[in-house]
């Protein structure tokens, strides 16, 4: 589990991901909105229209890698093949975590 304690203090960093296998259409977005919101994230997931799932978090860097974990596995109905993923500086400013259209 991660500290939520600490990651409060760190500095907020931003996680791009691109995930593929059998991710649309198995709750995959919703999924990682619960995820997410639980770890204090900010951010949103989005289908893509290859059938990948496109999510962008904001946080701390320990809660981030917990999501890109939980990412990594999905729900019990997807399979995940890959998960692409860009660290960088916050791109946008969002407030929550949502499903994106």
């Amino acid at each position: 589990m991660v500290d939520m304690s600490q990651s409060k203090n760190s500095p907020t960093e931003e996680l791009y991901a691109v995930v593929r296998g059998r991710v649309q259409g198995v709750g995959f977005r919703y999924f990682v909105v619960e995820k997410a919101a639980s770890l204090g994230l900010r951010g949103y997931a989005r289908n893509e229209s290859n059938g990948d799932v496109e999510v962008l978090a904001q946080g701390s860097r320990p809660a981030l890698e917990h999501l890109l974990s939980l990412l990594r596995q999905g729900p019990s109905a997807a399979y995940v093949s890959d998960v692409q993923v860009i660290w960088r500086e916050p791109t946008e400013h969002v407030s929550g975590f949502h499903v994106r259209w």
